[in-house]
């Protein structure tokens, strides 16, 4: 069975939406540890009520950016974890990660990249006018929202919208397509080569709303 390891910074939804699909039985996997970088962060309530081991890994204590990424390698390493998901992570990932886990470390972006990268998509997207946003999630690499992309869901943009209209819309899709990534790569099904990311067994990466309330499938190619 795959062993998840999860990295967070915050309130850690998106990390709560993977342990509800693992215990509801739609992904067949383990969450085996959850790693914070900020104590107070609420996904370690969330890791408590599920019984899930968690640790708080201070940056502070190492002197360098990649000491502090080769402990945490070491504690996921140490509890098997195959894949390595980022939940709400405030941080842009080390290299020692990376190598312990190649294109085995995923990310969720609120906007279609390779648009509107970075810490402000919904802003972004909002400032700029575009009429269709959405969410990411994608394989990490060295640089910041780059990686190969794996699935996506299109949500519109309506007139008026806010930076928190907009993220409240957006969430509930995050909650389908991590899950689903997760499944996905749990059952072998995600293959790259080189930029692309190709679904085994037939299917497209695209969640898309109809009318942006959290609607929407998987549509099969």
């Amino acid at each position: 069975m795959l062993k998840i390891g999860v990295l967070a910074s915050g309130r850690g939804s998106n990390f709560q939406a993977v342990v509800d699909s693992i215990e509801q039985g739609d992904v067949v996997a383990e969450v085996a540890l959850l790693v914070v970088d900020q104590k107070e962060a609420f996904a370690i309530e969330r890791a408590k009520k599920h019984n899930i081991p968690w640790v708080y890994v201070n940056p502070g204590d190492f002197n360098s950016k990649d000491a502090f990424y080769i402990h945490i390698a070491s504690e996921l390493k140490s509890r098997g974890v195959g894949l390595v998901l980022l939940a709400g992570f405030m941080r842009i990932v080390g290299k020692p990660l990376l190598d312990e886990f190649p294109m085995g470390v995923m990310n969720i972006h609120p906007a279609l990249l390779p648009s509107f990268a970075g810490l402000h998509g919904h802003k972004d997207a909002v400032d700029y006018g575009v009429k269709i946003s959405g969410c990411t999630v994608h394989f990490v690499d060295e640089h910041m929202d780059t990686g190969p992309v794996i699935i996506q869901a299109a949500v519109p943009v309506h007139h008026g919208d806010t930076e928190d209209s907009l993220s409240e819309r957006i969430l509930p899709f995050e909650h389908k397509i991590y899950p689903l990534a997760v499944k996905l790569f749990a059952e072998g099904r995600l293959e790259v080569r080189g930029r692309k990311v190709h679904i085994k067994g037939g299917q497209s990466a695209l969640f898309y709303s109809e009318n942006g309330q959290g609607n929407g499938f998987f549509s099969e190619a």
